[in-house]
């Protein structure tokens, strides 16, 4: 059964485990800490991937390498926290207070989705690479923007810790900048010193902001969140639609979060997150979305955590998945084959005429894939209410 998450029982996970889970997740965990543990004392903020060096790496290791994303990291900090770390959870906590606090351009609550990996500075230092063809430092308008879901998983983990000043700093800067109306809208995205506003809805996170307002006692919009989600159900498939359009038109694509996370999160019931495994699946194991071909490790965990809650024995052969997909410093890879279609776009395009840049996973060591595997082990549903 899985352990839903609370403040009572972040320390008590792995106590309550049959031994070879506890094993697992404990390699899991170590991992982490272990590449925590390679950094200096102080608030720090973990590499989302371990990328490629050298004459092998291609354009995703030279954008990635010093990228920490907030859900990653909020994600760590959780697992941590369930693992009975919170020391050290509470130094991703603290970065990322730092990073809202003091940032080079923006001081109304928000979070970029990335930052530069490392002891968080001040001001919050943000990632980029070095453009050689260009012959500049070169910066992502991804990376330097807002979405909606990555603020309310730190939003999730500051509330976890008793962080509840940025925790509603954060939910204040969405209230009052992202609210639509019905739902949130997805963020911003694009170069300082002005960004566009991102005007399509997710499900996902719509469902993020839901669980983190209900973790602060924002009832009101707890329930405006909540209602997109709910509303995003078709009943003809049997499980949730991926988000809508910026003109209201709803998405039909399937996405692993959008059609599991709404039962870990109590909008949704089993049958739908079963359709959307059994959609998903790509053998022992499912894709991102309906437009993958091969298997998402990430979305594999979260599925295999949710199978679990239902008591379905699938989700050991998923775990064994994972576990047979470990690097050498204990990450879990991103995707089993090398590279993974999404079916979605990174953002829209900023040059007139160009297309916007597919959005893509490539087969290197990944935080976020680690600690939903660590969290399934552990049992812990980071999303129950």
């Amino acid at each position: 059964m899985p352990i839903t998450l609370t403040r009572r029982n972040f320390g008590v996970g792995v106590a309550v485990l049959a031994a070879g889970s506890a094993k697992a997740a404990s390699g899991y965990v170590g991992a982490v800490l272990g590449q925590m543990a390679a950094l200096r004392d102080g608030p720090v903020l973990l590499n989302s991937y371990l990328v490629e060096a050298g004459p092998g790496a291609g354009d995703f290791d030279l954008t990635q390498a010093n990228a920490a994303y907030v859900y990653d990291n909020a994600l760590a900090g959780i697992l941590l926290l369930a693992a009975g770390h919170r020391d050290a959870a509470l130094r991703i906590g603290q970065a990322l207070a730092l990073a809202q606090a003091h940032d080079r351009k923006f001081s109304d609550g928000r979070l970029r989705n990335g930052y530069a990996a490392g002891v968080m500075g001040v001001p919050a230092k943000l990632p980029g690479f070095w453009d050689a063809k260009a012959g500049r430092w070169a910066e992502d308008p991804y990376q330097l923007g807002t979405d909606t879901g990555p603020m309310a998983w730190a939003m999730l983990l500051w509330a976890a810790l008793g962080m509840r000043a940025p925790a509603n700093d954060a939910g204040n800067f969405v209230d009052a900048s992202l609210r639509a109306p019905r739902g949130y809208y997805g963020g911003f995205y694009g170069f300082d010193p002005s960004q566009q506003q991102l005007l399509w809805q997710s499900t996902e996170q719509n469902l993020d902001l839901a669980v983190a307002f209900h973790a602060l006692g924002r009832a009101e919009d707890e329930g405006h969140a909540s209602a997109f989600v709910k509303a995003m159900f078709d009943a003809h498939s049997g499980r949730f639609d991926s988000g809508c359009a910026p003109d209201g038109t709803q998405n039909p694509l399937l996405a692993a979060d959008a059609g599991i996370w709404p039962y870990l999160a109590g909008l949704g019931d089993a049958a739908s997150a079963l359709a959307a495994i059994n959609e998903l699946r790509r053998g022992d194991g499912i894709g991102f979305s309906a437009a993958s071909t091969s298997i998402w490790l990430e979305g594999t965990a979260f599925a295999a955590l949710a199978l679990r809650k239902m008591g379905n024995g699938l989700a050991d052969a998923f775990m064994a998945t994972i576990a047979a997909n470990v690097s050498p410093e204990g990450y879990v890879y991103a995707t089993v084959a090398p590279s993974l279609s999404t079916g979605l776009t990174v953002g829209p395009s900023l040059q007139k005429g160009a297309p916007e840049l597919a959005f893509n996973y490539y087969r290197r060591p990944c935080l976020s894939a680690t600690c939903w595997a660590g969290l399934a082990e552990l049992g812990v549903n980071p999303l129950s209410p």
